[in-house]
């Protein structure tokens, strides 16, 4: 998320894994709304194998899996948010909003003011 200046990404960490950033919560949230890996995948614009990939992580990284899936299409197939996803998911929307919350304090308005609206061009080396 962006905040004036500042961007604010919250990433948690399995080891050297991302376990949850904002593109895996994204992610969980077209599981949640399409009912199917494909069909998340396909409403972010990415392929099914890059969603099944990142899905396959978070299941890795969690103690408990946070998509289940069932396999072929029709009635009762796809996938869909455990409960541990449910509340992984709900958690991490929390922390991004404390941490949005957070940077509306003083000390952000201050080096906003002092953050040029664009960088100067590069000095030459031989200038």
């Amino acid at each position: 998320m962006r905040v004036g200046v500042l961007k604010i990404k919250a990433q948690l960490y399995c080891g050297d894994e991302l376990a949850m950033g904002p593109g895996k919560a994204d992610l969980l949230e077209a599981i949640v709304r399409e009912g199917s890996i494909s069909g998340a995948g396909r409403a972010m614009g990415m392929s099914y194998r890059r969603s099944w990939l990142l899905v396959d992580s978070m299941n890795r990284c969690w103690r408990d899996k946070l998509v289940e899936t069932v396999a072929g299409g029709g009635q009762g197939r796809g996938a869909s948010l455990t409960e541990t996803g449910r509340a992984v998911l709900a958690a991490y929307r929390a922390l991004e909003a404390g941490l949005a919350a957070a940077s509306q304090q003083e000390s952000l308005t201050a080096l906003e003011a002092m953050v040029r609206d664009a960088p100067l061009p590069p000095v030459r080396e031989d200038a």
